[in-house]
Formats: structure tokens, sequence, C-alpha cells
């Protein structure tokens, strides 16, 4: 146990030198955050409507692209940087309707790290349906249009009503960001905890 305590302790050090961000970078736009443990909740009020967005940063680090490059890496470079992209929810909750309009978004995997393609999206509609307001838990019962098989011209509306309501490329650009800042405060707090419960006697 000393040895792995030994190596845990090396370990945090390493990961604290190459911390970007020692507190959690904003997100702009006016967006409020709240943070649970490994979930994040970001909110906004547009124009009689109540906009959040919330993921979670676990499993939200996709898997290394292919071994062949790590083979190619010279020793003495970095490895890449990993990047967390979580799947994440965005509700529309209208002041005066008593139904939130859900999107469930993710980051397609290949889509992730090709700049310059100005018309791509980085992130894509997965799901949308409505749900009761306020009611925790999301009922199967209601339809879920799910975006595979929908007419391109809705799904393009569907993405405008997002940027018209401050979820778009920036936002998605922002979010990554952010989740990537969080999952690593939350891996080196693993870590701190994992070595408290080694050394613990």
């Amino acid at each position: 146990d000393k040895a792995f305590a030994q190596f845990l302790t090396d370990e945090i050090k390493e990961e604290k030198k190459i911390q970007k961000h020692k507190s959690l970078p904003k997100v702009s736009g006016g967006w409020e955050l709240e943070v649970h443990g490994t979930e994040a909740k970001l909110a906004r009020k547009v124009a009689g409507e109540r906009i959040t967005v919330t993921f979670n940063i676990n499993n939200s680090i996709p898997p290394s692209a292919d071994d062949e490059t790590q083979e190619e890496q010279k020793p003495d470079e970095q490895e890449p940087d990993l990047t967390s992209t979580p799947n994440f929810v965005v509700e529309v909750i209208k002041d005066d309707t008593k139904q939130t309009l859900v999107l469930d978004c993710h980051y397609p995997e290949d889509e992730v790290g090709h700049e310059g393609e100005e018309e791509s999206d980085i992130f894509t509609i997965r799901e949308v349906s409505f749900q009761p307001t306020g009611e925790s838990d999301w009922k199967d019962t209601n339809y879920t249009l799910n975006t595979d098989s929908l007419d391109w011209a809705l799904y393009d509306h569907l993405m405008d009503f997002l940027a018209d309501r401050g979820v778009d490329n920036t936002f998605a650009d922002e979010l990554i960001e952010l989740s990537t800042a969080l999952e690593h405060q939350e891996y080196i707090k693993f870590l701190e905890d994992l070595k408290s419960f080694v050394k613990c006697q």
C-alpha cells in the first residue's frame, strides 16, 4: 500500500501541474452554473423561457482513437490532451405552458477536431420529446422523436431554435472546455480520496 500511496502522491502532483483551470471556466452568454458531483447544470432565462443544459462528466472521455499513434510518438512528447465530450440535455421551459421541450444532444465521435469546416455543427440532436414541467422522472409513454429518420428541414429548424437560445457551436465548444476542466478536477479529487483511503490503517 505504501508504494501505491507514493504513486498516487506523484500522480496528483503531475495532474495538478497540467491542470489548465484552477477554477472552472465560465460559459459566455449569462449561463449560471450549478455542479453536484459529476453532474453539472447550466441555466439561463430568455424572454419568458428558462433554458437548462444538464450533463454528466462520467464516461465523457471518448476512448483513445487508435493505438498506432502511440508508437509513433516521440518519448518526450506530451500525451494528447484528454477532452471530455459529454452528452447533454437541453430543456426549454416556457413560463406559460406545463410542458418542457427536451432535446438530447451529443458530440459525434468523428466530428470533434475537424476545425475549419465552418458548415458542420460540432454537436447533434439525437432525440426530442415533451415532458411535463417539473417532473424529474421522464415518462417513457411520451412520444420521443429520434432524429435519425428526421426531415432535414425540421432538424435544421430545431438547431436554429437552439441557437436562438444560446445553444450553438460556441456554446458547445465552451461546454467541452468546462466539462474537461470539471472532469480533471474530479479526477484529481478521486486520486486524493483514493490516496487517503489507501493510507488509512
